[in-house]
């Protein structure tokens, strides 16, 4: 009877990412042809940008449309989520991500929504953290503490996966990354109804991915980098709550909030990162810049394959590290991930000043 059951899991699983794929993939054909014959392109005359000719960034419409659809033709009802409220959520993140990718949206008004949609979450939906498992002796949460804490950490998420959205492929691939490994945690954990939601994203992005992988044909924009960043965090959120509750015949994971952190270390740590440098030198954290972490790797003579490659193994690297030391607390665990993050970023540092002595020393052996 168990076998049965999980097989049944896993066709129906299988089922969602393979049609969710399948939405995406037919609906991006008709977005091309109505983005090119209405000029619906990227601005290619933006210093940040990383191609010289004009292309659609309306993928997010598909991915949207596709876990949309998804979600809702295969009942994925769970009470420990409120589906009402993340697709309000998700509508209203849409809308404004639809405005910005066909006529932009100031700095100012994208946060304020972004705040809404996360106070819809966390305070309507009560999608929120409420331990921290011992984190630097930090466990039970207060709710007055739990929702702040929870809102900046859903709008930390959907920005840094925003920011990432810079090459063909990185911005795509890390949302692949982050949600089938979700996924594959909430069947261990015999949460099949999250497990679900975070299939219907894995499927919706792959079959973006087929559009989006060097040489890309079209962009996510920031209506599906948002939507991608928002489910992200959703899944971070719950994967942290229903890991807290001890159930008969249920695994134990007693490294949840360094797992968590390193699911998602490839966005946060570039948005941190990125945010922390612009404050220190006077700028405006939200002053776009071309200092981010695959702008850099580019810099080292990578193409955006290599460099989505690169990062995308990072970030596998940080997962497999906190289950290969699972013994470790978790403060440890977080402070060894952050670690492998500031090395690997060292790493790059310490390149590209090379790379910039041999060139200057080329210069002035022909001058």
């Amino acid at each position: 009877m168990v076998e049965l059951l999980h097989s049944s899991h896993f066709i129906y699983n299988i089922l969602i990412v393979v049609f969710s794929t399948l939405i995406t993939l037919i609906s991006i054909p008709s977005i091309l042809h109505v983005a090119r014959s209405r000029h619906l392109y990227d601005d290619v005359g933006h210093f940040r940008k990383q191609h010289d000719h004009g292309i659609p960034r309306l993928g997010g419409v598909a991915i949207f449309v596709s876990f949309t659809i998804t979600i809702l033709l295969f009942s994925i009802i769970d009470k420990a989520l409120p589906i009402s409220y993340l697709l309000i959520a998700c509508i209203i993140l849409f809308t404004m991500g639809l405005k910005d990718d066909l006529s932009g949206v100031n700095s100012s008004t994208k946060f304020l929504i972004q705040f809404v949609v996360a106070a819809i979450l966390v305070l309507l939906g009560d999608i929120r953290i409420t331990s921290m498992y011992g984190v630097f002796g930090i466990f039970t949460l207060p709710y007055v503490p739990s929702a702040i804490f929870s809102i900046l950490l859903i709008m930390l998420v959907v920005n840094s996966f925003n920011l990432i959205d810079g090459i063909d492929g990185l911005a795509a691939v890390t949302g692949i990354i982050v949600n089938s490994t979700f996924a594959a945690l909430f069947i261990y954990l015999k949460q099949y109804e999250l497990a679900a939601i975070s299939f219907a994203m894995v499927g919706a992005i792959t079959g973006f991915l087929r559009y989006n992988i060097t040489p890309a044909k079209i962009f996510m924009g920031d209506t599906g980098a948002l939507l991608i960043g928002l489910i992200s965090a959703v899944m971070a959120i719950k994967f942290i709550e229903v890991s807290k509750i001890a159930n008969a015949g249920v695994p134990v994971i007693n490294c949840v909030p360094a797992l968590t952190i390193a699911i998602l270390i490839g966005p946060v740590f570039d948005t941190l990162r990125v945010f922390t440098l612009r404050i220190a030198s006077g700028k405006s954290p939200f002053e776009a810049d071309r200092n981010h972490i695959h702008h850099r790797i580019l810099g080292l003579g990578l193409n955006h394959l290599q460099t989505t490659i690169c990062l995308s193994l990072i970030n596998l690297l940080s997962i497999g590290t906190v289950f290969v030391f699972s013994g470790l607390n978790n403060s440890l665990l977080i402070v060894l991930i952050l670690s492998v993050s500031i090395i690997a970023n060292w790493i790059i540092t310490f390149s590209l000043r090379s790379k910039e002595r041999d060139r200057i020393a080329l210069r002035n052996f022909f001058a």
